[in-house]
């Protein structure tokens, strides 16, 4: 009786810290009256390799959401604009057919399919962030024999996406001639003041073998002439570059003295104009265990975050470009959008959406902390046209239906314009989440003010993506003025509230849901406004109290 009793007692020591760990207390103030700076909408930019799934019928609705975020604010990157072709999409790949020549070997253009790309952005509120490349079969300069055109799908080894698309042109005059006449095309049908507003950089990350095939100094000529080909057809045009990936090493900083000190090798002049530099960031998510004894997605922010960290000391490092504007051209949990694997398992639900949220935070922390000029924040995820629904590939929407990290930009779009003094007593602290990957439970906050509404972002992130303790918040809203109650109104993303997957998943995950089970996850997918009880308010300061599940992220805004 005594061993049972003991084994008993054992036992229930065993489970005690379990029951504890249902909730952990976090304490959350804001000081409404404190505005510690502006908040640029640096989230609405998006990107993807494919180019003409932008015309197409789930790519259309997508850009009609993307567009709602922000009207006209919102803007859109993709690859493979100039590479030749019939316009017909497949992964990381895409053409337009724009240049090719005719027996004499005079050029031909054609902007019939680049026209019906950024017709669909600007018919739905999204302007271009229009990259110059890859290169067009008839000026590439690759080896004879070479195939224009790759043949990688999922699960390839990826340098086999490298093709003679990525060679530098074997002609640099055709070339900026390219360019001036497309830029030309798009002042007389776009009109002058709006293409003034698009952002021009030159090719993708020219740093790695699998984009570029040419030297450094090859890549500085590409460039040059490609600037100087957008600038005679409009000089006040807006470009820059390299979208290197990651922080670009020592191609980077050999692109950076180009542009500042090297010779134009398009003009002769020294140096490039340049109204924005970019480099791409991202993680490095792994898979912990085996997947039949139930293992799990680890994320690594800590990759993503460095890369941020060592690009802007780059930039601000040089004089003449400190106050330059920066766009993280590409800024993602991992590198490839299209390929599958057991890493990548966190996309579909809220690992995405709940990273997403920590990550941007650290974002705007590190260009404060560099005091570097952010302008946009890039994430490279559109959708996949008729694939399996949920099928793991990163993007924002499957099949027509928005996946749960879409809705985190929708929070942010919420935001005011006013950033607001805010502290967390669970929020991991900048230097850690860049020292190494944490199992630490990271509780959020943003604040903002857009006259008297103040928004506040809460996010519960976790870089193991498994089962944990909620958050059990005690909010404290300070500086709320001499008004006797606010009203409180919140939004909420979490993996059972705004989320198609999981309503997939309760119906069995069908593979082709019909008509009806397509209205249901469309509605599951879409993030309600929900009405708490108003705040009593005592000498400016009120408080309010909430639970968030991890991998959940809330907004609450305050009247």
């Amino acid at each position: 009786m005594m061993r049972l009793l003991a084994l008993t007692t054992a036992l229930l020591a065993l489970a005690l810290p379990t029951l504890a760990q249902e909730s952990f207390p976090v304490s959350v103030t804001v000081d409404a009256a404190q505005t510690i700076g502006p908040l640029k909408p640096v989230w609405r930019f998006f990107g993807a390799d494919e180019p003409n799934y932008a015309t197409m019928k789930d790519g259309q609705k997508l850009l009609d959401h993307l567009g709602a975020l922000k009207p006209r604010q919102v803007y859109f990157r993709a690859h493979n604009l100039l590479n030749t072709g019939d316009g017909t999409p497949a992964f990381k790949w895409g053409s337009t057919n724009a240049y090719t020549e005719d027996k004499d070997g005079k050029p031909v253009y054609n902007w019939m399919i680049t026209d019906r790309i950024i017709d669909s952005y600007l018919q739905r509120g999204v302007r271009p962030y229009l990259q110059i490349g890859f290169m067009p079969e008839a000026l590439s300069s690759a080896p004879e024999g070479t195939p224009y055109r790759h043949a990688w799908r999922p699960g390839f080894r990826y340098e086999l996406i490298e093709g003679g698309w990525n060679s530098p042109p074997k002609d640099y005059g055709k070339w900026e001639e390219l360019v001036y006449q497309w830029t030309k095309h798009n002042v007389e049908r776009y009109g002058r003041d709006e293409v003034l507003t698009w952002y021009f950089e030159v090719w993708n990350e020219p740093n790695g073998p699998s984009y570029w095939k040419g030297t450094p100094e090859e890549f500085y000529k590409t460039h040059d002439y490609a600037i100087a080909g957008v600038k005679r057809a409009l000089p006040e045009a807006r470009v820059g570059g390299p979208d290197v990936a990651g922080s670009g090493g020592a191609f980077m900083d050999g692109f950076l003295k180009h542009v500042v000190s090297g010779t134009n090798y398009a003009t002769g002049q020294t140096g490039t104009p340049t109204d924005f530099l970019a480099f791409h960031a991202k993680g490095q998510p792994t898979f912990v265990g085996d997947a039949r004894e139930g293992g799990y997605v680890r994320m690594g922010m800590v990759s993503q975050l460095k890369a941020i960290d060592t690009g802007f000391k780059k930039i601000a490092a040089v004089p003449e470009l400190k106050d330059k504007a920066i766009v993280i051209g590409e800024s993602d949990p991992e590198g490839c959008a299209a390929c599958p694997g057991k890493a990548n398992g966190y996309r579909n639900g809220t690992m995405y959406s709940s990273y997403t949220a920590a990550s941007f935070a650290r974002i705007w922390e590190l260009s404060e902390r560099h005091k570097v000029n952010l302008e946009g924040v890039l994430t490279w995820a559109f959708t996949f046209e008729d694939q399996p629904w949920f099928a793991g590939y990163r993007q924002l929407a499957t099949n027509g239906i928005d996946l749960p990290v879409l809705n985190v930009f929708r929070l942010y779009a919420k935001l005011g314009p006013e950033r607001l003094s805010a502290t967390s007593s669970a929020q991991v602290p900048l230097d850690e989440m860049i020292a190494s990957v944490t199992q630490k439970n990271d509780v959020g906050v943003m604040a903002t003010r857009d006259g008297q509404r103040i928004a506040v972002l809460l996010w519960h992130y976790n870089d193991d993506d498994l089962k944990g303790p909620d958050a059990q918040i005690a909010l404290t809203l300070n500086g709320l003025g001499k008004a006797a109650s606010r009203t409180v109104t919140q939004y909420l993303v979490d993996p059972t509230t705004a989320n198609a997957y999981t309503a997939w998943q309760r119906m069995g995950a069908p593979p082709s849901p019909d008509q009806d089970q397509y209205q249901q996850l469309e509605a599951a997918s879409v993030m309600h406004l929900h009405t708490l009880p108003a705040l009593t308010v005592a000498k400016g300061q009120a408080t309010l109290n909430l639970r968030l599940v991890r991998q959940g992220v809330t907004l609450l805004i305050i009247e």
